[in-house]
């Protein structure tokens, strides 16, 4: 079970009764309990997907992060044992509109609130999430508490509310080693090994290594405090940074050693927080989003090709690059590859001295469209010959005053304002 504090406690028995949702900024909800009784805190965050709930909730990204479901239905498909991307819920807790009353999907094993109480995740439904999440648009991703069954009983909403104010803030959390494999595993090539690559598991979802593995890589997946030495044991042609939780400017070790690997010239592929490593490797900066990215449906700017894709999301960091130009870093030149068309964010980068490159989103489509699967055809590329010239790019989009992008130098963030996605919360 995802805890987020020590304060963290539910039952698994079935949810009945009222249930409370209160934001830190004193603002509150009133619904119904939906999956187990008792509370939790975290980080309150959206999330834009209309299916693929069931891969949502298993990613680790999401670990200690109270999840709002935009779509007001949820449930429908019920819970299969195929679809899971991890091996347990990472969600702190859910938050749902109107949940089904039956599951109608013939893969489905069992109904979703019976998952999420089985795994005593807390959660509330009957919540007007559309105005929750207009409120966390305007004021920003923050941490909030559910509460139901005894946890409710007897408290204030001052009492709950400072319970929600001693929850650990997701700025300068250091997560990645709480959801990482503790021991190396090996997810052989499909048909015929081509290659081998290190993978570095920072909450890695379980059809990354599998689309890895489809193009003939053998997938050696390593935990997250995995040394240089433990890298190059695997004779590695290229070298993964997967998704993850947590605050970018806390990693630490994770930064040094794609450091070293740079320094060594390995092919290197980061996706999701394993490009805002990438990022602070080559000496940019990173900052906290108002709100975030969470969903199925962003759309972004691939400048190598002039495409635009529409995208998986799970972030609330990103790097903070110019969209123009390039960066000196030691290793190299460094340009915004990819650019997220709503709000300007940096979604992508590329090293013009070193063979390295990543994206902020997710291409392994679990859950989520396949338009981004291409990504792994080009690490392939990028193994098989390092030295390959590098396609121009096309100019990015220049945000307007309708869209919330970031400021376009590699400065420290600007602070928020109510249509900028830059924020210090």
């Amino acid at each position: 079970m995802s805890t987020t504090t020590s304060s963290t406690t539910s039952t698994a028995s079935p949810a009945t009764g009222p249930a409370l949702l209160v934001l830190e900024d004193g603002r509150t909800f009133t619904g119904r309990a939906y999956g187990a009784v008792g509370e939790t805190v975290g980080e309150a965050v959206f999330c834009t997907a209309m299916t693929g709930y069931q891969e949502t909730i298993t990613d680790p990204s999401y670990h200690r992060q109270v999840v709002v479901m935009t779509a007001p239905h949820i449930g429908n498909t019920g819970w299969n044992d195929e679809d899971d991307e991890s091996s347990q819920i990472w969600v702190a807790g859910y938050v749902v509109r109107d949940p089904a009353r039956r599951a109608s999907s013939w893969r489905s094993r069992r109904e979703l609130v019976e998952e999420l109480s089985a795994q005593g995740v807390v959660g509330i439904s009957g919540v007007d999430t559309r105005a929750l999440t207009r409120h966390l648009r305007e004021r920003g991703a923050m941490r909030v508490g559910v509460f139901s069954g005894p946890a409710l009983e007897g408290a204030s909403t001052d009492q709950l509310l400072e319970r929600v104010r001693g929850g650990a803030p997701m700025t300068g959390a250091d997560l990645a080693g709480q959801v990482s494999t503790q021991d190396a595993y090996v997810v052989p090539a499909l048909g015929e090994k081509r290659f081998t690559v290190a993978a570095v598991d920072l909450g890695i979802k379980a059809n990354t290594p599998r689309e890895l593995a489809r193009r003939g890589a053998e997938v050696h997946v390593l935990p997250a405090m995995a040394t240089l030495e433990d890298v190059l044991a695997v004779s590695p042609d290229g070298v993964f940074f997967s998704n993850g939780p947590g605050d970018p400017s806390a990693a630490t070790h994770e930064v040094a050693l794609i450091q070293q690997v740079l320094e060594r010239k390995i092919p290197f592929f980061g996706i999701c927080y394993g490009n805002q490593l990438l990022g602070r490797a080559l000496g940019l900066g990173t900052y906290k989003l108002r709100y975030g990215h969470r969903g199925v449906n962003q759309p972004v700017l691939d400048r190598s090709t002039g495409r635009v894709e529409v995208t998986a999301h799970n972030h609330g960091f990103a790097v903070d690059a110019p969209l123009e130009g390039s960066v000196a870093s030691p290793f190299g030149e460094v340009e915004v590859s990819h650019v997220g068309l709503n709000d300007g964010v940096v979604e992508g980068l590329r090293v013009t001295g070193s063979p390295a490159f990543s994206v902020q989103y997710h291409p392994e489509a679990a859950a989520g469209p396949h338009d981004a699967n291409y990504l792994f055809d080009r690490f392939a590329a990028l193994v098989a010959d390092p030295g390959a010239p590098l396609p121009p790019l096309v100019n990015a989009p220049k945000p307007t005053s309708s869209t919330t992008g970031p400021t376009t130098s590699s400065t420290s963030p600007t602070s928020p304002t109510s249509t900028d996605q830059k924020g210090d919360r």
